[in-house]
């Protein structure tokens, strides 16, 4: 049921990755660290020129903001990437096999978001976007065909990691990094994205596990479960790039 309910919030028309308690979170942050939104006034009145910086948060509060901030890009809006944890989750209901899966893809993505941060790696969203929801399919379709984990699906699973990595790092390009506390948020960004998909394991463990034992468990739950996140990853998929696809041929 909560699997059915994750999916049914998945297809909605709207594909967007802003949530209100984040919202105001970012806007918190932005004042914090600078880095304040576009403003309609063309020119600031001398005061607002001659007013000091606010000083910069302590790392508490920095450990703390970019902890919920990593978090929340999981639960509650990260929907595609709760569907990819989801997605290895079902490759195998033993243990081994999903700590292969999770090591790998954590190693991937963190790989990608530092570089992407510290400014050695550029890919536009326009393309890493549909790119992800194609690995949430491919993920997916695997688990339909294969009922243990294959030899190839570490592998398949760190290049798909590498790809989120850069949709992690976008949310950090739109907020900005701590002045004089780079590797702190980063950090704490990081392990906030690792409690959410922990989180995500945890819950569907508890859900399931009952029913690992049960000789119909991957024809009834695994592989329905599998075809309909796959479903979700390509709509995602075509509606992605058809922007993109689209300017090509304008």
């Amino acid at each position: 049921m909560v699997l059915a309910t994750l999916l049914l919030g998945a297809v909605m028309p709207a594909v967007s990755y802003a949530h209100p308690s984040e919202d105001e979170l970012i806007r918190q942050l932005e004042e914090q660290y600078g880095r304040p939104r576009p403003s309609e006034d063309k020119e600031p009145t001398r005061a607002a020129e001659e007013e000091p910086a606010p000083p910069p948060p302590g790392m508490v509060q920095t450990i703390t903001d970019y902890l919920i901030i990593g978090y929340q890009h999981i639960l509650p809006k990260g929907m595609d990437h709760i569907l990819f944890v989801l997605g290895l989750f079902l490759a195998s209901t033993r243990f081994r096999p999903l700590l292969i899966q999770i090591t790998t893809f954590t190693v991937a993505h963190t790989v990608t978001l530092a570089l992407a941060i510290l400014g050695y790696i550029a890919v536009p969203g326009a393309i890493v976007e549909p790119l992800i929801a194609l690995s949430i399919a491919a993920v997916a379709i695997e688990n339909i065909f294969f009922d243990r984990l294959t030899p190839w699906r570490p592998a398949i699973v760190f290049g798909f990691g590498l790809l989120h990595g850069l949709g992690f790092a976008g949310v950090l390009t739109e907020i900005g990094m701590p002045q004089g506390q780079f590797i702190t948020g980063l950090i704490s960004f990081n392990v906030g994205v690792e409690l959410g998909q922990l989180s995500v394991i945890l819950a569907a463990w508890a859900l399931l596990h009952w029913f690992y034992s049960r000789p119909w468990f991957r024809a009834r739950v695994a592989i329905p479960a599998s075809a309909a996140i796959a479903a979700v990853g390509l709509f995602w998929t075509v509606q992605r790039a058809y922007p993109l696809v689209a300017g090509m041929f304008a």
